[in-house]
């Protein structure tokens, strides 16, 4: 196919010099960036007629390509920084996205604090800090994690715990922490044990196991025998720590090694990383290999260290890639050290580089047994079921609740036997659908989910999938039915009613014990089928539907715990529009407890923190409710509620939160009011109250931690 005639003429006036090359689309989209010691000879080779190269990207490009860029650079290095940079801002249609193969952690340490911990952090952070790792799994990072803090004793609360702690904790008392927060610690001490724990992650156990002999030494000799038999314990688990490594080679070299496996369209590379000599980790990516090796390998070391991974003193690659000189002085000036890019030819660097390569190949052939396995127990599924396909995306519904209140619903998912976070959904019911919900009508609430979440099955990340397990029986299975063909008719799409209609629903029931005590296992309605179908012990298709059920159940129930919690400890000034999270902890912490910022005028709320439209705003909120409240007030229950902007799962609190709290609480009264007017409590004439529904008898006033205001 003939190139346009701007990218022809482009080709022709290219320069020799080294720069970085942009290829767009013929709708100005970018698909591919890369960098070139020399522009004219690297960008030309992409059209160059007869070429042995066969992949993907290089067939599709003169179809594709519209215009081309060029941006000419001083050097190679300016060229990696520059190709680096545009990757990032332009995210190019082709060019590689790292994607690990699994969720990897790191441990992080900060010398800087006064008294550095280890923490288990997922993304590593340009913040000064040490990140060791990572680890292939949360289990052997936590593993790692608990042999450390048995051995070298460095604290493990939270920053906000160790500022307010009054006396030791249960770590002090077990010889696993010196406590620092109340006891007196050599601080040198102290540090000197965090550096020798950044020792002992790095993998440099020779240089740690020589310090700490020396330091046992000098205990004994000193007769302080019990810390020398702290550094003897160390000493042992460090041994056992080199008897579990794998390989050393013979270099005490800090490396990374990439190996590379290409079959067909797919392409598994392996990361060996060797630090102090001796192999610690293996980690392997799976990618679709449309690149050619040379720009495939670039791609991936540029993207794996801009993701904040450790520079290492050499990076052994399996081919040799454009520019490779100026990607080495670009991660140099990054790591503040020499980093070499190497290619070898012969030797033991070669040797390494053949066993990364052997990595890559055999993480590719267990990946293909897994595939090949899912596909056979799939298929399984698609005949139990009698399916019209094999489900390869199941998704589940399940509704939580609590007597009615704080319904959610919560979607998961599973995509070829894997459970997709990605396409996990959570919904919080408000019963615009059904007015029963807050008699915790299940079905109501299972009919506003299912069409609130099929009605946008027509867009992109919200397709219908291979099969709908509801939770429940034969009654869930039919408001299922009952709501996907409503949607069916309300569409003018006549392909998404065709894909609605033609969507597989199963209600997966809970074991269930008869009359006789006999317990009947797990149950799937189909529709159109009177009789359940029994899992049997074992199945695929009970291991994929209960394990797809009972993470629903866990998100679910989580997700409704989560909103309880806010609803219960959730306070007056929550309420006032306006005034956000930043205002009410400023007037929290100036005036104290919400019973001083009820008191307090327009004037000292301003002088708290407060602007004069939120001041306004506070006053207009609560001097309704101040003048219409008796003498005995339950405004101070809503100060015993934290701020519920705070999320569940935020992380470390700090002191100055604490103290709002501890702020809140110190206001915690109980009260019944019982100078209101009397009401008839006799069973003929008591109305019916709902739990926690002020609303529905004004002249009662229950002041709690846990109650929420009543607005009056």
């Amino acid at each position: 196919m003939a190139l346009p005639e701007v990218v022809e003429r482009k080709l022709d006036a290219l320069p020799v010099q080294p720069g970085v090359y942009v290829f767009l689309d013929r709708k100005g989209h970018v698909l591919y960036v890369g960098k070139a010691r020399s522009l004219r000879s690297r960008v030309r080779s992409y059209f160059q007629e007869g070429s042995s190269d066969n992949r993907f990207f290089i067939h599709r490009l003169p179809y594709e390509i519209g215009d081309l860029q060029t941006f000419v650079v001083a050097n190679e290095k300016e060229a990696a920084l520059l190709e680096n940079a545009l990757i990032k801002e332009k995210r190019p249609r082709y060019n590689f996205k790292l994607r690990d193969d699994k969720e990897f952690l790191s441990i992080r340490i900060d010398l800087r604090d006064a008294w550095p911990k280890l923490t288990v952090v997922r993304k590593p952070k340009q913040d000064g800090a040490q990140y060791y790792g990572p680890y292939d799994s949360a289990t052997a990072a936590r593993k790692t994690l608990r042999l450390v803090n048995r051995h070298f004793k460095l604290r493990t609360c939270r920053d906000s715990d160790f500022a307010r702690r009054i006396r030791p904790c249960l770590q002090y008392q077990i010889r696993r922490c010196p406590g620092p927060c109340v006891m007196e610690v050599d601080r040198d001490a102290y540090l000197a044990q965090a550096s020798m724990v950044g020792l002992f992650l790095d993998g440099r156990q020779e240089e740690l196991t020589a310090d700490l002999d020396r330091r046992m030494r000098d205990a004994a000799k000193e007769q302080a025998f019990e810390q020398a038999a702290v550094y003897r314990d160390q000493l042992r688990a460090i041994d056992r720590v080199q008897t579990d490594q794998r390989i050393a080679v013979a270099r005490d070299v800090d490396q990374d090694v990439l190996g590379m496996f290409v079959h067909g369209d797919r392409a598994e590379l392996a990361m060996v990383i060797v630090r102090g000599g001796r192999m610690t980790n293996v980690r392997t990516f799976s990618l679709d290999a449309y690149l050619p090796d040379e720009e495939l390998v670039a791609s991936f070391v540029t993207a794996f260290y801009a993701q904040g991974n450790v520079v290492p003193d050499e990076i052994l690659l399996p081919v040799e890639v454009e520019a490779m000189e100026g990607l080495a002085l670009a991660l140099s000036e990054e790591r503040g050290r020499r980093c070499q890019v190497l290619v070898p030819q012969r030797g033991a660097k070669k040797d390494l580089v053949r066993m990364a390569t052997e990595n890559a190949e055999h993480a590719y052939r267990e990946k293909e047994r897994e595939k090949e396995d899912v596909d056979e127990r799939l298929a399984e599924v698609e005949k139990k079921l009698r399916l019209p396909r094999p489900p390869r995306r199941i998704e589940c519904v399940d509704i939580s609740h609590l007597g009615g209140t704080d319904t959610v619903a919560a979607f998961t998912a599973m995509t070829d036997g894997q459970l997709d976070r990605a396409r996990y959904r959570s919904f919080h019911l408000r019963g615009q659908h059904t007015n029963e919900l807050k008699g915790g009508d299940d079905f109501g609430a299972m009919r506003e989910v299912l069409t609130r979440r099929l009605a946008r099955a027509g867009e992109p990340d919200w397709q219908v999938p291979d099969l709908l397990v509801v939770d429940g029986g034969r009654g869930q299975l039919g408001i299922a039915l009952a709501v996907i063909e409503e949607l069916a008719r309300a569409t003018d799409d006549e392909a998404l009613a065709g894909q609605l209609r033609a969507l597989p629903v199963a209600g997966l029931a809970k074991e269930k014990e008869q009359t006789a005590g006999k317990m009947v296992t797990e149950r799937v309605f189909l529709p159109g089928q009177k009789n359940p179908i029994v899992l049997r012990e074992r199945s695929a298709t009970r291991h994929f539907l209960t394990q797809v059920r009972d993470e629903a159940h866990r998100v679910s129930n989580a997700l409704r715990e989560k909103v309880g919690k806010r609803r219960r400890l959730r306070s007056g000034i929550d309420d006032v529009p306006g005034v956000g999270e930043k205002t009410r902890k400023a007037l929290l912490k100036s005036l104290g407890s919400l019973r001083a910022i009820l008191a307090a005028s327009e004037a000292e709320l301003i002088a708290a923190g407060a602007s004069s439209t939120q001041a306004a705003a506070i006053r207009a909120h609560f001097d309704p409710v101040r003048s219409a409240e008796p003498t005995t007030t339950s405004a101070e229950s809503s100060a015993g509620a934290i701020d519920a902007s705070k999320d569940d799962t935020q992380g470390e609190v700090d002191v100055e939160d604490a103290a709002v709290e501890a702020a809140f609480f110190d206001e915690v009264e109980v009260e019944v009011d019982v100078d209101e007017p009397a009401i008839d409590t006799t069973p003929e004439t008591q109305p019916d109250v709902p739990l926690g529904d002020a609303s529905a008898s004004p002249d009662v006033t229950v002041s709690t931690s846990l109650a929420e205001p009543i607005d009056r």
